[in-house]
């Protein structure tokens, strides 16, 4: 499929998509928001697509809304529709199936750090700067940062972000849990891609296994997510990588594995 405001390809069992508007530091347009969302529906029908990147390239991550487009929102519906659109193809790329990394380099602010915050796994450059300014313009984070920031590195700092509206450096990303690594400019994407090579490596039943408990459980009380959990659990044992896995183990051998 042919899209015009991301590029889509894929290396192997890793799918990649670059947003591709860098003459508007690839902030969200609604086309952008749009060809995400069909991006991730051609990665969910691909069984050979086993981990995705998400990347603006070196330069730019995602500067967040397109405000040329956001500044003619003017009444409530016209609003929520916008809202909508962010959180239908967020949600969908956080409910894929399978894990994702966001590589982040240069500016990941407002939507742009939302984006990043629906992904599984985030992948720094040293020269990201990432934040969520839109308390300054009179709005709050409406793409999820209110939900996924808090989750992601608690409440306290969150809200600290949220009301001061200062970017942080990848640094202080890393120290507070907010990205798994930070690397060169030069290499941070190789980086990512490692990671997600490594991830491809394992069995997809059993990433998709985890992903699941781990994203659903964690907005249940303990004894149901613990139940959650052993649902997923025990379906593993049924199939033919656990087995495979177990087989190799014992036989002190590499596995391989089917997705079977």
């Amino acid at each position: 499929m042919a899209y015009e405001t991301i590029l889509f390809e894929k290396e192997g069992p890793v799918a990649i998509i670059t947003l591709n508007r860098p003459q508007r530091l690839n902030a969200l347009s609604r086309l952008l928001l749009t060809e995400l969302g069909q991006a991730v529906d051609e990665i969910a029908a691909d069984k050979d697509a086993r981990v995705v990147v998400v990347t603006g390239g070196a330069k730019c991550f995602c500067a967040g809304a397109d405000i040329s487009e956001a500044a003619h929102i003017s009444i409530p519906r016209e609003a929520e529709a916008f809202h909508n659109l962010i959180k239908v193809n967020f949600c969908k790329l956080e409910d894929l199936d399978r894990p994702v990394i966001a590589a982040i380099s240069g500016v990941a602010m407002g939507g742009g750090l939302e984006l990043a915050l629906a992904c599984d796994l985030r992948v720094a450059s040293e020269t990201a700067r990432l934040g969520v300014p839109e308390i300054k313009i009179g709005a709050i984070p409406g793409a999820g940062g209110t939900q996924r920031l808090p989750r992601a590195i608690g409440v306290t700092k969150a809200k600290e972000m949220i009301y001061v509206g200062d970017p942080i450096d990848a640094a202080e990303a890393y120290r507070l849990g907010l990205v798994n690594k930070v690397a060169p400019v030069d290499t941070f994407f190789q980086e990512a891609k490692a990671m997600a090579a490594v991830i491809a490596s394992r069995p997809r039943l059993a990433l998709k296994a985890a992903k699941a408990s781990i994203n659903n459980g964690i907005e249940l009380d303990l004894r149901r997510a613990l139940d959650f959990e052993i649902q997923n659990g025990v379906f593993l044992y049924s199939t033919r990588d656990r087995e495979e896995g177990m087989k190799a183990f014992l036989e002190k051998r590499a596995p391989v594995f089917t997705g079977e």
